[in-house]
């Protein structure tokens, strides 16, 4: 049984979260993004994102936590693609530290998402997720989630063009 906790994020969580998407980011772009861009991924510019989705509820985020630190999140919602029923949600993001991947942290998260979204009456969810991250692919593929092949997309991350492709499966 794991020792991660699940629990809504509150106002106060706001700069952990960032501290995790920070570190964590960092390290599952190490080889995606370069070096300089690596550099970008600061706490402090997104602990004001954070702290907004936290209080409007958009998305919903949720963070997981051993001994009271929190060591990762998730943030999900009804999907922000368009042209997608209601009944369709998204991982915005999910992100844990380095330190505990592999850990159950990311599943116990995932698990939260889940419950979530079936309660706003989502059927069906989908994430985006870069083809070049194979963990995160690895990850959401073992999660039961299939590849989207033709919404493969380049999105701009920071100044750098990267290969996205969405990733879809049932909430139940």
């Amino acid at each position: 049984m794991s020792d991660y906790e699940v629990r809504p994020a509150t106002m106060r969580d706001a700069k952990a979260v960032a501290e995790v998407h920070a570190l964590a980011a960092k390290a599952a772009y190490e080889g995606i993004l370069p070096e300089e861009e690596l550099r970008t991924l600061a706490p402090a510019s997104r602990e004001a994102k954070w702290r907004e989705a936290i209080e409007f509820s958009e998305p919903q985020v949720q963070v997981a936590t051993l001994d009271g630190e929190i060591v990762g999140f998730v943030g999900f919602d009804r999907s922000r693609d368009p042209k997608t029923p209601s009944t369709t949600g998204e991982i915005w993001a999910i992100y844990v530290k380095p330190e505990h991947w592999g850990k159950g942290v990311g599943v116990a998260l995932w698990d939260a998402a889940r419950e979530g979204l079936e309660e706003e009456g989502c059927t069906t969810v989908t994430i985006w997720v870069p083809i070049r991250n194979d963990r995160a692919m690895r990850f959401h593929e073992l999660a039961g989630f299939k590849r989207e092949m033709k919404t493969a997309k380049t999105t701009l991350l920071g100044t750098v063009r990267i290969e996205e492709i969405r990733l879809k499966r049932s909430v139940a």
